[in-house]
């Protein structure tokens, strides 16, 4: 009995100190570094959050057509608050390690990111596995 509660009390030592060890493994310089690229980038992400609009417009249009023209610029509005709330929780937090080690929030990170359209992933009728 005492030998399983030594090795369990050492495995849960063990996991707890690990991820203490590779953040102690980072240098200063490069911590830094990050946190000011995810303040940089909740900054941005607040300042350009209005050209969601136009951008969501032109997506939607391309993908649906017509009616694009009209739901684009609704799912511009909501995409325009989701990136400013997304920016200001990034320049607040930045100096969290959340999500990741300073990853973006969001996909894109950027407003003119992800303009490109959308590849068919679909199956084409002739082919099979």
């Amino acid at each position: 009995m005492k030998k399983i509660f030594l090795l369990s009390a050492l495995l849960v030592v063990s996991a707890v100190a690990m991820p203490g060890r590779a953040l102690a493994d980072q240098q200063p310089e490069m911590i830094m570094e990050k946190m000011a690229i995810k303040f940089t980038r909740g900054i941005t992400n607040l300042v350009t959050s209005v050209a969601e609009l136009p951008k969501q417009t032109v997506l939607t249009s391309r993908e649906m057509g017509g009616v694009g023209v009209f739901v684009g610029p609704v799912k511009g509005v909501g995409m325009t608050l989701y990136r400013g709330v997304i920016g200001i929780a990034e320049a607040a937090f930045c100096m969290v390690p959340q999500p990741g080690y300073y990853d973006p929030m969001m996909d894109p990170a950027y407003v003119w990111e992800g303009w490109e359209p959308r590849r068919d992933t679909s199956k084409s009728v002739g082919e099979e596995k």
